[in-house]
């Protein structure tokens, strides 16, 4: 069988990749930049597009080829996959896309989600443009048979980055510093709400699963570890990994939005803020063997490993650990201005 990924070398996707890469009934495209090709395996086929949002040059590099299953894993906007649809009409038995479990309604009526679960985010621009690509590819389904599968990922990580709530626009690192250097660390809440955090690698095993499944066809799937935390245990987890005393500075995520230029409206209040716990059985049905085994505190010892033995991953962020600086400051003063 043959796939094409649009992308294929992302923290959701190079799991994926590597995985499928072993797998003697596939035969794997990747369609990018090339940025990552040096860590695929060798049996992995790169065609190489500098700007894969030109459809006239991605036509002529496809032209000719069909493919069991395509994905893009890079699809942010509507008029995105208005253009695979062009592209790969008549061209794949399966087109799967990934959206994102932050599109599920919020405020939640039930902190038990699902595929039935409503879609409606009106905190972030980034859910929104995700409804508007599953309603497009749904409506493409029904009115041409175009054969969608539509996957939803909720908290993934890698190797590369430590997955936290609260965090600024160079990644998590700068607040593995302030752990480091004994400094306290904002949470959103109070910590105790319920979140679940998904390895690469299991949610390769689910994608694969789906991967020429003719159950996927039409229907859309959440793939997450069925491991709940709350999000004390998820930063407890880390300064375990670390060796170092957890520091938590306790801020509403209201206030977080209110005081900051970092979007904790959309990443917060419209996602991690609420408590969810996800049901795969939709995923169990269509692949029976999927089970994610890698538990957080495992899985994040791992990439804590890694991320402080590479240099290229610690991505210093000063503007926001000077407004941490300045968050706990006001908590502090504030506190005091009460008690006395």
């Amino acid at each position: 069988m043959k796939a094409l990924f649009i992308g294929g070398t992302g923290t959701i996707s190079m799991a994926i990749t590597r995985s499928l890469a072993t797998n003697p009934d596939w035969e794997l495209y990747l369609l990018n930049r090339g940025s990552r090709s040096a860590e695929l395996p060798s049996n992995v086929k790169v065609i190489n597009v500098a700007d894969v949002n030109d459809e006239a040059t991605v036509a002529k590099a496809i032209e000719g080829m069909t493919f069991d299953t395509v994905c893009d894993f890079i699809c942010f906007h509507k008029e995105q996959v208005e253009r695979d649809i062009r592209l790969f009409k008549g061209k794949t038995r399966q087109f799967m896309v990934i959206s994102s479990a932050s599109a599920y309604q919020k405020p939640l009526s039930s902190h038990i989600v699902n595929e039935a679960t409503p879609l409606a985010n009106p905190y972030w621009q980034y859910s929104r443009e995700k409804i508007e690509i599953e309603e497009k590819l749904m409506q493409e389904y029904r009115s041409n048979g175009f054969p969608i599968t539509i996957v939803r990922p909720s908290h993934t990580y890698d190797e590369r980055s430590i997955p936290l709530g609260v965090h600024g626009k160079n990644g998590s690192y700068q607040v593995i510093k302030r752990m480091l250097e004994g400094k306290q660390v904002i949470v959103h809440g109070d910590g105790t709400s319920l979140w679940t955090m998904t390895h690469n690698s299991d949610f390769a095993k689910g994608f694969i699963g789906l991967m020429g499944n003719t159950h996927a066809i039409g229907e859309s799937f959440q793939i997450t570890s069925d491991e709940v935390l709350t999000w004390n245990q998820v930063y407890q987890s880390i300064a375990d990994a670390l060796g170092v005393e957890f520091k938590p500075c306790y801020v509403a995520s209201s206030f977080l939005a209110s005081v900051s230029d970092y979007d904790f409206t959309g990443s917060l209040i419209g996602d991690k803020a609420n408590s969810v716990v996800f049901d795969c059985s939709k995923l169990k049905r269509a692949v029976p063997s999927y089970c994610a085994t890698t538990r957080f505190d495992q899985g994040v010892r791992k990439t804590i490993a890694n991320v402080l033995a590479t240099p290229s991953l610690q991505r210093l962020d000063p503007e926001f650990d000077a407004w941490c600086d300045k968050v706990v400051e006001a908590m502090e003063t504030a506190k005091k201005l009460i008690i006395g």
